[in-house]
């Protein structure tokens, strides 16, 4: 066990200490115990470490917003326990950690098994969503619906016990954590980064899994260039706790066959000789491509100005304020008369102003909410009430700003903005069953 400043993770060792390190990361909502039950045999070859994401299983609660900051923790982790070289299997968020690592950090990993993965998981909107609802609701919501999204039906019927703990599970996580992953979540997206990946690869997903299913998986196999594809059948998202057996097979197989040797022959890290194991499922040869991704529309730039064009950042900050969607139709029906209109209002608007760092976002959502009552904009009213809550504010905030604004703009113009934000928080507030 550890005692954990902020820049590292919780974690905990099993197996005999002179054995490679071999690291497990959980999924958003769940803890290390996740792993139970591959621990016993994989300790048998392998100094197994575990970690808790920030402010799940007890774990300190330093909220870690991307990515790109909890890999970085992790390997925080492992610098000052002497660790530099290690394989890693990860399920869903612990996945995009281990893509992180393969991306950025390709002279530490060894091996790697992706488990219920991604390259992209579902939308950001998705994900902002859900932090709108924890921030409202709690994470009871959460917890309720866990296992319906991490088991098959019949699992859950079968096993009360293991499904009350998944609930329990992500009751006690911490809200602000939780949200945090889920913004990590809602901006990775390393789809067009997939070919850098060099190490051997497992890509394991459940034949049942409704979140990150097979589709997402031969995504993941087409795109790493030295990537298998194991699907387990009668298993949904959170396959180590459905079928263990099966997932601990595939991993000891996989990183007993697969463990690319050191850049530094000087660390000391080998790969055990171990025997293959036999799989419960046979690989499946490398499979084609669920979809070509097309590339990204050039954007207009501006020339000679002596400083970077406003406009990507703009467009980045309008997705992140105003949803996927919402730009998404907005850039859909601009034609040759209202294009240069969109185009003004992304590389000024949210370009210049939105990503000024003088006001941070729930300030800028206060400003705007009380400048579109007086002005009476009630349709842009709707879709920044929407912004104010993904960028933090919660409906009593927004109930306060726009009681503000009644005594200056007037009861009119207010009582007007009530009746849509009133509309719009209930949409967006209230959980889907």
């Amino acid at each position: 066990m550890s005692e954990t400043p902020k820049n590292t993770l919780q974690y905990r060792f099993d197996g005999p200490e002179e054995a490679p390190v071999l690291i497990l990361g959980p999924s958003l909502g769940t803890t290390w115990h996740m792993w139970d039950r591959q621990v016993p045999e994989l300790a048998k070859n392998w100094r197994v470490f575990r970690f808790d994401l920030p402010g799940h299983g007890g774990a300190p609660a330093y909220p870690a917003g991307s990515v790109t900051e909890l890999a970085g923790r992790l390997l925080s982790t492992l610098d000052a326990l002497g660790v530099q070289r290690f394989g890693y299997a990860g399920c869903a968020l612990g996945g995009a950690v281990g893509i992180e690592l393969a991306l950025r950090h390709p002279e530490r990993l060894a091996s790697l098994a992706l488990i219920a993965a991604s390259p992209r998981f579902g939308t950001a909107d998705e994900f902002r969503q859900r932090g709108v609802i924890v921030r409202t609701n709690g994470l009871d919501p959460m917890a309720r619906t866990s296992p319906e999204r991490w088991f098959t039906g019949g699992f859950a019927a079968a096993q009360p016990a293991i499904t009350e703990w998944a609930v329990q599970m992500v009751r006690t996580t911490d809200p602000g954590c939780y949200i945090a992953a889920c913004e990590a979540l809602a901006a990775f997206d390393v789809r067009a980064e997939l070919g850098r990946i060099g190490v051997p690869t497992l890509v394991l997903v459940g034949s049942d899994d409704q979140v990150t299913g097979p589709a997402e998986a031969r995504t993941l196999v087409a795109g790493i260039p030295d990537a298998r594809l194991a699907v387990v059948p009668g298993a949904s998202h959170l396959v180590p706790v459905e079928q263990p057996a099966a997932v601990t097979d595939l991993l000891v197989r996989h990183f007993s066959t697969a463990w690319q040797p050191a850049f530094d022959t000087t660390t000391g890290q080998m790969a055990i000789p171990a025997a293959p194991v036999k799989p419960v499922l046979a690989a499946p040869p490398p499979v084609a491509p669920v979809a070509e991704i097309a590339p990204a529309a050039a954007q207009p730039q501006v020339v000679g100005t002596g400083r970077p064009d406003p406009y990507d950042a703009g467009i980045k900050v309008r997705r992140e304020v105003l949803g996927d969607a919402h730009v998404d139709r907005a850039l859909a029906t601009a034609d040759e008369f209202s294009g240069d209109f969109q185009e003004f209002i992304t590389r000024y608007a949210w370009g210049e102003i939105w990503d000024r760092p003088g006001l941070d976002r729930r300030s800028r959502s206060c400003v705007t909410l009380t400048a579109l009552v007086a002005g009476g904009h009630l349709d842009e009213l709707a879709f920044h009430t929407r912004a104010a809550l993904r960028n933090g504010l919660t409906p009593v905030e927004i109930k306060e700003v726009l009681l503000q604004a009644a005594v200056y703009c007037g009861v009119p113009a207010a009582n007007s903005a009530f009746k849509v934000a009133q509309q719009v928080i209930r949409e967006e507030t209230t959980p889907q069953e």
